[in-house]
């Protein structure tokens, strides 16, 4: 007989602030460790019979918890995305909450594991904020860049300031004024204030409002045109471009942030990519390409890579619902669209009977991608 103290009901809040059932299982704590952290799995539940993973929640990574009955547990996580989970029976609950206090360091006698920012953000779960209510900016001027990046940084511990500085952000246009900032930043040589606009733009991005960077008339052009231009000094193609090791390796671990905090957001990315690109240039290909040819001897950036292509393909961590599975959508792109790339050099080395000096590395690492 199964556990009832385990047995939830899944719940998130749709757009239109309504709670879906997202299906009935049960939930067990453990530490993943490709994800580095204890995390909440519940498995689905089928005719008495668990089938699979239902959702993985990660705890030490959700900015709040609110404990608002004795059988519910509900929190938010990433953007817009509230969930759930009602209990069968109050000693679940409380178990499962006494293990998410231990991951967060607070104490299960209280109801929130982290506080407020003020009283009114409880009312999340009942509507979202109002525009009027919105962060207000600092003008986007040079002397305000200090202001503006502990703005952003002061916000990202709470879901609801996150939302509304999202909003402001993007009600304002703040995004391009900030890009005409760093522009100007650069021509001053002012280093500090580039330093400002690190912590900002790094900031932006952990709030997780793709629609903040949907729109683009020029920035991009902006950079190409300067790629193309033959102009360009080779300081400022090398700072542009891909193929300094440096940029490169920043953008690895831009891309290890990203992977880290949402592997799901970065899934639903490359899926709607691959809708308008070719497979040679989608970024999952692209990772492969580099992973495939890394220079380095002792093959960091290969191995690094190899790590962010197993956390976004390993199933255990990926979304399933009763109407949509993220596991079968994704794996299906991934066959469809990259294992080709994976596996070509596999392919190539066996069918010509020989194997490359150096290249034994490279062929264990693919390898290793496979096995998950």
């Amino acid at each position: 007989m199964s556990d009832t103290r385990r047995r939830v009901k899944v719940y998130t809040l749709n757009e239109d602030r309504q709670w879906d059932d997202r299906g009935t299982g049960h939930v067990s704590s453990t530490y993943v460790e490709e994800l580095k952290g204890m995390s909440l799995l519940v498995r689905a539940e089928s005719d008495g019979k668990v089938i699979g993973t239902l959702f993985l929640f990660k705890c030490d990574d959700v900015e709040i918890f609110i404990f608002k009955q004795d059988t519910l547990i509900v929190w938010s996580e990433a953007e817009n995305y509230d969930l759930a989970l009602s209990f069968q029976e109050k000693a679940g609950c409380d178990e499962i909450w006494e293990k998410i206090c231990q991951v967060q360091g607070k104490d299960p006698s209280v109801e929130v594991t982290q506080d407020l920012i003020d009283e009114s953000e409880e009312e999340r779960f009942e509507e979202m904020p109002e525009t009027s209510h919105l962060i207000d900016l600092p003008t986007c001027e040079l002397n305000k860049l200090e202001e503006i990046a502990d703005l952003v940084t002061s916000v990202l511990s709470s879901p609801i300031r996150r939302e509304k500085l999202a909003l402001a952000l993007e009600n304002e246009g703040y995004i391009k004024k900030l890009l005409q900032l760093f522009q100007a930043c650069e021509n001053l040589e002012n280093t500090e204030g580039l330093h400002h606009l690190y912590e900002i733009i790094r900031g932006i991005l952990f709030l997780n409002k793709a629609t903040l960077f949907e729109e683009d008339e020029k920035f991009l052009s902006e950079v190409f045109a300067q790629l193309t231009d033959e102009a360009t000094d080779d300081d400022k193609r090398r700072e542009l471009g891909m193929d300094d090791l440096q940029v490169r390796s920043a953008a690895t671990d831009i891309f290890s942030y990203l992977v880290e905090f949402s592997p799901s957001m970065v899934r639903e990315f490359v899926m709607q990519e691959a809708q308008q690109s070719d497979d040679d240039i989608l970024l999952i290909n692209v990772v492969i390409e580099q992973m495939i040819c890394d220079t380095d001897p002792e093959l960091g950036g290969a191995v690094q890579l190899m790590g962010l292509l197993r956390t976004l393909i390993d199933p255990e961590n990926m979304l399933a619902t009763t109407n949509k599975t993220e596991k079968s959508e994704f794996l299906n792109f991934f066959y469809n669209h990259c294992m080709h790339v994976l596996t070509a050099p596999l392919l190539t080395n066996t069918s010509e009977d020989k194997c490359e000096k150096g290249r034994v590395l490279i062929y264990l690492l693919m390898i290793s991608v496979l096995k998950e």
